[in-house]
């Protein structure tokens, strides 16, 4: 319950253009009633993990980008100032997600790229967001998940480099297929990104 209070605090002492209140819950015009992602919204808004692209609106058919997802870890985790600022040439100092990409750099959750570079602008694909909530988790101690990958037929298009998160992903029921596949270079969408936080923040009945 602390966490979901500071997270929320963090989220609404950000800028304006950027955080909405927990009260604009339920009140996205985008967002139909009914909409398999409705309540993952709701959730995610309330919690203060995600936010309006303004008053009005969520664009839950939106693409994800990496400065979003690391945003979003960085409110889960009470909004933690860091030290050291991020290294990576393409975060200027005075970026909205500056501060949540340094303390992720920290983590071991963000990485660049071979030219040194964090892409905060560059879109996520489903493999790409499991393996920065794997180490997320992996950051919080939780023990990695064996999720089956065969079950998939297009389990081979899946990068060595994301077999792991992949597998704790959908070990953890974040990620589920469809039609027999997982589709891992499809792009998530922010509604995808909101049910994969409701399910990582639900506690398991039983």
């Amino acid at each position: 319950m602390k966490q979901k209070f500071a997270a929320l605090a963090c989220a609404v002492c950000l800028c304006a253009g950027l955080c909405i209140p927990a009260a604009a819950a339920g009140v996205y015009s985008d967002v139909p009633g009914g909409a398999w992602y409705e309540s993952a919204v709701e959730s995610v808004t309330e919690d203060g993990y995600m936010t309006g692209v303004d008053e009005t609106h969520f664009a839950p058919t939106a693409n994800v980008t990496r400065a979003t997802v690391v945003m979003v870890l960085w409110r889960m985790e009470g909004c933690p100032e860091g030290n050291t600022p991020a290294t990576f040439s393409d975060v200027p100092a005075g970026a909205w997600y500056a501060q949540a990409v340094a303390w992720a750099q920290g983590a071991a959750i963000a990485q660049g790229d071979d030219a040194g570079r964090f892409q905060p602008n560059a879109y996520v694909t489903r493999q790409e967001l499991a393996v920065l909530l794997t180490r997320y988790d992996r950051y919080k101690g939780v023990t990695l998940a064996e999720g089956a990958l065969n079950l998939y037929s297009d389990a081979s298009k899946i990068g060595v480099w994301a077999v792991d998160g992949m597998k704790h992903a959908v070990g953890m029921g974040w990620l589920e297929g469809s039609a027999g596949l997982i589709n891992p270079g499809g792009l998530a969408s922010r509604a995808q990104l909101a049910v994969i936080l409701q399910r990582m923040t639900t506690p398991a009945n039983g």
